[in-house]
């Protein structure tokens, strides 16, 4: 619940602990993910800056979700909403920081070799929308206190990849790293809704429309990854620069030497 809430602070006890436990558990995983690249020097600190400015903005939001439902545990609901306005924004900044760094990515030819080129430029777009669509649902919803945290929780497990695809070990799992990692995404809005279950007795149907929206996103990006239309955007984002000669529904040889992920030159 990282934007607008507005109404009277009514929720059970038991909701405020579920979610902010699980908002530090989503956050701990994406710490320990990138943590752990660094640790085993597939990710460096001379990265281009355009790397390092996708991170910051990327982790502002990891820190604004753990502290927007802190202040809701806390009954700081005034500062809540404040802070809401901030993030409502901050979606519009991660949209196009993470479509820049794809499209970079692409364009140089450095795609991650568990992931075919063209399926990374889609799957990183389209999950992005899927966020975004869920966290400006939640934001319309905010009167609505079930709907809007939930939502906002089904989207920041659509952010959970990147963390948890460096915790898997995803280049055992080709062809289906993608696949994989979204399906390890799941689990913590199915844990969303066993949680409703067991305190309440029955699912909230916000987990039910938080998840078909999720696993929309894997529909649409397997769709057009393999369509005409991904190959000729991917020939019309590539034009003209090393991805070019990539191969794009082939996975990448491994590097020869460490590969160091994010890299754009």
């Amino acid at each position: 619940m990282a934007t607008l809430a507005a109404g009277p602070h009514t929720q059970p006890a038991g909701d405020e602990r579920f979610f902010l436990r699980a908002a530090i558990v989503m956050a701990l995983v994406i710490v320990a993910g990138f943590s752990l690249n660094l640790a085993m020097g597939r990710s460096s600190f001379s990265s281009p800056p355009l790397v390092h400015a996708h991170a910051i903005v990327f982790m502002g939001w990891v820190v604004i979700f753990v502290a927007q439902n802190l202040l809701v545990a806390s009954g700081n609901i005034a500062l809540h909403r404040r802070l809401g306005w901030i993030a409502a924004g901050w979606t519009v900044l991660m949209m196009v920081m993470g479509c820049l760094v794809t499209v970079a990515m692409v364009r140089r030819g450095h795609v991650p070799f568990f992931f075919r080129p063209q399926h990374f430029l889609v799957f990183d777009p389209v999950s992005l929308l899927g966020f975004a669509g869920l966290t400006y649902a939640a934001i319309a919803l905010r009167r609505q206190t079930g709907w809007h945290r939930r939502l906002h929780y089904c989207g920041m497990a659509m952010l959970l990849g990147p963390g948890l695809g460096r915790l898997l070990p995803v280049p055992l799992l080709v062809p289906w790293a993608y696949e994989a990692t979204f399906a390890v995404s799941m689990l913590f809005p199915l844990a969303g809704a066993a949680a409703d279950l067991r305190r309440k007795g029955a699912m909230h149907p916000a987990w039910g429309w938080g998840m078909a929206a999720m696993i929309g996103t894997l529909v649409v990006t397997e769709a057009v990854t393999y369509s005409p239309a991904g190959t000729a955007l991917y020939n019309a984002v590539t034009a003209g620069t090393p991805g070019a000669a990539v191969p794009p529904l082939a996975f990448p040889p491994p590097p020869k030497g460490p590969q160091v992920t994010g890299r754009t030159s």
